[in-house]
């Protein structure tokens, strides 16, 4: 091996740093297999691989060890932005962040759903690409996916073992200048950047973790950078306006870029238009430039037309529900027209259908059962529950509407529950009663609290459950549901991430 695992022949440049919506924490079983595993007594010790025979077993279990290890680094609420660390581990690893061209995506809701919609156009188009997104549902291999798949465990093992000692002399540094060590976000990252390096990938699909400017992702300088949606999120640490919060995520365009932004309100497009011209970089804005142009929701989805920035895109078959996930799709076709062609050339209609159709959101209104119907929604905060509603309405013909909700306490709790009073609980559409519950994340809040939040928000005090655990919540409400004789009845859960990633593993998927 050379002193640098990964190297790149481009100059490396500047970037930008910083961290995860919501880091998924582990579960009383990784908890157990940490334990098991001494990781105390051998710390240092490499983590074993998977053999000949294809034996992923040992491999599975050093997966969880090293995410066990990424979770006893700092988390970045605990510091102050900075960016420095990050480009000390790129110069360690030899710049793996410029290994590939890069689409960068940032906002406030949608980023995982549209970098997953880029990943299919780029894949149909048979280029490989790597994409890094967070928090996951289940397992933490889904935040790097290589071609489409999370990296197989073997991978994520053999990669992390190879860069860990260049990461403990960046930490050396780091110490030795009074810096905290990288962080756990930090440190995923640079993995995700080495991985896709090691692959190697033909374009690298990168989800901002939060804000933009000191993401550290942003040490990569994204060809194409997308904004989704922007409101108001992580307010104590991005800023308490969307003004001041699209700055610091109007961060990610980089000098001769391309810009391509989601329909934004007037003052926040104002703060892109302003660092796309400072930085020489084109624009291009949904509902201005191109756009969803016609959607006839249907059963398992819609059916929508897209006017690109080169091309009009009719009758494409999209999987997944919801307005804001066909404006999702034309964000994704929009950035992919901007990598391929400068926004200049029309890409093949064919290509579009074939990629949209096998498109997936997993945790993003996903129907898990029928008879009664289940669907999961991770919906951390006042915008994307009001856009989650909608969809719901829209999609799901149903007279009684079991909710089961759990959310984290660093997200704005009483926000989210009165949009869903004011959506849900006012509805003249729905009959609604709420499974209130908590997910085992540290930064729960407890069920009695938040069924105390609920009530502030305007709900019914026998309208309201209150479980302490997801599987009582879910059951309660699955059951109910059932023994409706009408069968009108669906159970949606949603909230934080964490809650949606432990239903969906107690509900089989």
């Amino acid at each position: 091996m050379s002193d640098q695992p990964f190297k790149d022949d481009d100059d490396s440049q500047d970037g930008s740093e910083e961290l995860p919506d919501e880091l998924s924490p582990l579960t009383p079983e990784d908890i157990e297999d940490a334990e098991e595993s001494d990781l105390d007594e051998e710390p240092d010790g490499p983590h074993p691989a998977a053999d000949d025979s294809g034996d992923l077993m040992d491999a599975a279990f050093s997966v969880e060890s090293i995410y066990a290890e990424l979770r006893g680094r700092a988390p970045e609420t605990r510091m102050a932005p900075r960016l420095e660390a990050m480009r000390l581990a790129m110069d360690f690893l030899g710049d793996p962040a410029h290994s590939a061209p890069v689409i960068q995506i940032t906002g406030t809701n949608g980023k995982t759903s549209t970098a997953r919609l880029v990943e299919r156009l780029l894949m149909a188009h048979d280029l490989r690409p790597g994409r890094y997104t967070s928090p996951h549902l289940e397992r933490v291999n889904e935040r790097i996916c290589v071609d489409g798949e999370p990296v197989d465990d073997a991978t994520f093992v053999r990669v992390w073992d190879e860069i860990r000692p260049y990461l403990e002399m960046v930490d050396r540094q780091l110490g030795e200048q009074g810096e905290v060590p990288l962080t756990e976000f930090e440190a995923m990252t640079a993995l995700a950047f080495a991985v896709f390096a090691d692959a190697p990938v033909d374009i690298m699909v990168l989800e901002v973790g939060l804000g933009g400017e000191w993401d550290a992702t942003n040490v990569a300088d994204a060809q194409v950078s997308v904004v989704t949606p922007i409101d108001l999120d992580h307010t104590d640490m991005l800023g308490d306006t969307v003004e001041e919060i699209a700055a610091e995520k109007a961060g990610i365009i980089a000098q001769g870029g391309f810009l391509v932004s989601a329909a934004q309100r007037p003052s926040v497009a104002e703060v892109l238009l302003d660092r796309a011209r400072r930085e020489e970089a084109e624009f291009r804005f949904e509902g201005v430039e191109f756009g969803v142009t016609e959607r006839i929701p249907g059963v398992g989805g819609q059916v929508i037309t897209i006017q690109g920035l080169a091309g009009r895109y009719s009758e494409v078959a999209l999987p997944l529900f919801g307005e804001h996930q066909a404006e999702n799709a034309s964000l994704a076709v929009a950035a992919v027209e901007a990598l391929l062609g400068g926004g200049e050339k029309e890409l093949s209609i064919d290509l579009i259908r074939t990629a949209f159709e096998e498109a997936t959101s997993p945790g993003r209104l996903e129907t898990v059962r029928t008879a009664p119907v289940v669907v999961l929604d991770a919906a951390h905060n006042p915008h994307g529950m009001r856009a989650s509603a909608a969809a719901v309405r829209e999609s799901f013909d149903v007279r009684q509407l079991n909710i089961v909700v759990g959310i984290l306490r660093d997200k704005d709790a009483l926000g989210i529950l009165e949009v869903m009073r004011e959506q849900y609980a006012e509805s003249t559409e729905f009959e609604t009663r709420l499974y209130v519950t908590a997910s085992t994340s540290p930064r729960a809040i407890p069920a009695q609290e938040l069924a105390d939040l609920a009530l502030t928000a305007g709900f019914d005090d026998d309208a309201v459950e209150v479980h302490e655990r997801i599987d009582d919540a879910s059951v309660a409400a699955i059951s109910d549901a059932a023994a409706r004789e009408e069968l009108d009845a669906a159970v949606l859960i949603t909230g934080s991430i964490t809650v949606v990633g432990e239903a969906r593993v107690l509900l089989g998927q």
